[in-house]
């Protein structure tokens, strides 16, 4: 029999209606967990019960991000469990109890999701709101959090009957404590028996491309939060005067993988003490695929539902019908933007779709750098029509601002580039977003992407990609033929940010005039022919049926 697997991760999006997301970290937790069901992997997933939700996000007249809780009620759509366990702190016992959602697979297969919850009588006030908010509050607020998931989570999973020999999956370093909890007092004083034991018991998966984006807590503040049994184990991994959780999950797992081959490359020069490899991200095929194109594939790939892979074999379908699924697909979008924000957009010309957190890196703005060259190439080959969406984190100032700039350019845009910036991304909007736009545009500022499956979700509806290279698309980016690659000679960074931005804007607008534009105005049969390979050659690999097949073969079953 396998090793039952434990998920843990700080954020889940299995559902729109549980707002526990803030983005990719939380929709790639969803789509592992649907995939699993659907594997019958054993696998059970925990998280924590953001009562609050991840933010509703509106606009003021200005165009400055303004944020409210994301209401929702647990008692309606999860089932509360029996055990309550103990995460003992330096000064207090902290009583956790957990909600349950069982995720069905096509196989009939559940994975039961746990939601980890403070709200409860025996805790103080102040102790029953720890859980309310993702990434909520200050350095001490985040260590209890990741408290509560990583001992609190170790402890429910026991607590719920999984055996001894369960495999701890962390998705990001926010649960590493559960590897303190599961070493013995003294590990220390035993050689490397006590290590190998947890090592045999434990995959880990970064994300982080970028130093300040791992959690680092300082001694006085373990010393200020943690039981004394916990403080102890952790006492001879502080270095510098902190514990750093990413290099603590990698020292106790027994396999670490990066979620691309450069982000691998990346994390290496990051940790060159740490073995790691690479597990390209993927994304859920049917949970991103819009139902026009489930009904053409159902049609002419029965079985793609239960192995994802069978999309390899669309380049059977006629291009014809391909586009007649996007048509409808288009419509259904615009339509869901008239309904949901009384807003009329569509018309001629290209439909282009940017949407992810807004945050600096991910350069919102690169489209607009040399504004009146795109108002030229839009007067060239028809109407640009762009799509913005995405939150920027309440704390973060210039993702709020970078929002701003767009609603300024929204709002003096012209008939030649018309520019919409759509509120309160969730789920249900990305759906239709990454099936109805004609194109698909991204542009991190290299290196610092480290997978990126906004894009995937596309190639799954014929939707191609306009990228900058990196993350996945280094591997799935083939110019010309699943979408266009952009590409400067200074991608690789290793420059000032300005020069770096100056080149990849060049090298956007040499693709759009060069290619993109042309290929889409001109040649529609060729571009019916890039939709189809972008779901026979990408669809088809990066989807969480391959990956999570890759963590069974590499990871789960490594120390069976």
């Amino acid at each position: 029999m396998p090793k039952p697997v434990a998920y843990f991760s700080m954020e889940i999006a299995i559902d729109s209606a549980i707002p526990t997301y803030s983005g990719g970290l939380g929709v790639l937790a969803g789509d592992t967990i649907k995939a699993a069901a659907d594997l019958g992997v054993p696998m059970i997933a925990v998280t924590l019960l953001h009562r609050k939700g991840y933010v509703r996000q509106s606009f003021s007249p200005e165009g400055w991000q303004m944020e409210a809780p994301e209401h929702w009620e647990p008692e309606q759509l999860l089932v509360r469990c029996q055990p309550v366990v103990d995460v003992p702190l330096r000064d207090r016992i902290l009583h956790v109890q957990a909600w349950k959602r069982l995720e069905v697979g096509v196989s009939g297969h559940t994975v039961p999701v746990i939601f980890l919850d403070t709200d409860v009588p025996e805790n103080t006030e102040p102790d029953r709101r720890i859980t309310d908010s993702l990434y909520g509050g200050d350095q001490n607020m985040r260590i209890l959090q990741e408290l509560v998931l990583g001992v609190g989570g170790a402890r429910m999973v026991k607590a719920l009957g999984y055996p001894a020999n369960t495999l701890y999956h962390m998705n990001e370093g926010h649960a590493a404590f559960l590897l303190l909890e599961l070493l013995p007092d003294g590990w220390e004083r035993h050689g490397g028996t006590d290590v190998d034991r947890v090592r045999h018991h434990a995959v880990f998966t970064t994300h982080t491309p970028v130093a300040a984006g791992h959690d680092v807590f300082s001694a006085p503040m373990l010393e200020e939060h943690l039981g004394a049994g916990l403080l102890a184990k952790a006492a001879p991994l502080i270095e510098n005067g902190a514990l750093n959780m990413t290099r603590l999950a990698m020292r106790f797992s027994g396999t670490v993988n990066a979620v691309a081959r450069k982000h691998m490359d990346v994390t290496k020069r990051m940790f060159p003490e740490s073995e790691l490899l690479a597990i390209t991200n993927g994304v859920h095929a049917v949970r991103w695929t819009a139902a026009p194109f489930a009904k053409l594939f159902d049609r002419h790939l029965p079985g793609w539902r239960q192995r994802s892979e069978q999309l390899r074999q669309a380049s059977i379908i006629p291009t014809e019908e391909i586009g007649e699924a996007h048509r409808e697909a288009r419509e259904q979008l615009l339509h869901l933007i008239q309904a949901r924000y009384g807003m009329p957009f569509g018309g001629s010309g290209i439909l282009i779709g940017f949407a992810r957190r807004s945050t600096e890196y991910k350069r919102p703005l690169l489209l607009f750098r040399n504004l009146p060259r795109l108002m030229e190439i839009a007067a060239q080959f028809g109407p640009i029509n762009i799509l913005f969406a995405g939150k920027a984190h309440p704390r973060d100032d210039w993702g709020k601002h970078l929002l701003k700039q767009v609603h300024e350019i929204a709002a003096k845009s012209g008939d030649l580039v018309r520019v919409a910036i759509l509120p309160n991304y969730d789920t249900g909007l990305a759906a239709s977003l990454v099936a109805g736009v004609d194109l698909w545009l991204n542009t991190p500022r290299a290196p610092l992407e480290a997978s990126g499956t906004s894009g995937m979700k596309c190639a799954l509806n014929g939707v191609p990609s306009l990228s900058v290279a990196d993350g996945w698309w280094l591997e799935g980016g083939i110019q010309g033929v699943t979408g266009w690659v952009i590409k400067s000679p200074l991608n690789e960074g290793g420059t000032g940010a300005i020069e770096q931005d100056d080149a990849d804007a060049h090298a956007l607008y040499e693709q759009l005039e060069r290619h993109v534009l042309p290929c889409f105005a001109n040649h529609p049969d060729q571009w019916l022919e890039v939709m189809r390979n972008a779901i026979s050659v990408n669809g088809s690999f990066f989807n969480t049926h391959r990956m999570v097949d890759q963590y069974r073969m590499l990871a789960y079953e490594r120390f069976a």
